[in-house]
């Protein structure tokens, strides 16, 4: 009898390889990040999610920007609490209202010791 679908890692009827997480997983931690982002305005990432918080975090003072219900309500979608919706619309949207794009800034700092993995402190531009 064949096996059915990703059974086992390592044995012949499995895949070779697997994620570490599923793709829920992962929209899950960068919704935690971009939360992070904004309630303090600088964190410190690998390179790879670096590049995709980037993105995100960008889109959500964007949003602020917008300021009206249906820009607010695509926020909540992706942040996680009262406090980093309210900052994106009220001190994020102020302060970059007169900044077309680039609101992030992002720096190498290092090597994590574990992996050896990039580190990137990503932060706000002032």
């Amino acid at each position: 009898m064949a096996a059915q679908g990703r059974k086992n890692v390592h044995g012949k009827a499995g895949v070779r390889f697997k994620a570490g997480y599923t793709k829920s997983k992962h929209e899950n931690k960068l919704r935690t990040l971009v939360t992070d982002l904004v309630k303090y305005e600088r964190i410190t990432v690998t390179s790879g999610m670096a590049r995709e918080l980037r993105s995100l975090a960008e889109h959500m003072v964007t949003l602020g920007k917008r300021g009206d219900l249906h820009a607010r309500r695509q926020a909540a979608a992706v942040l996680k609490s009262e406090e980093s919706l309210k900052k994106v619309f009220g001190e994020l949207a102020v302060r970059y209202a007169n900044r077309n794009g680039g609101y992030t800034r992002a720096y190498k700092c290092g090597v994590r010791l574990g992996d050896n993995a990039q580190k990137v402190l990503i932060e706000f531009v002032k």
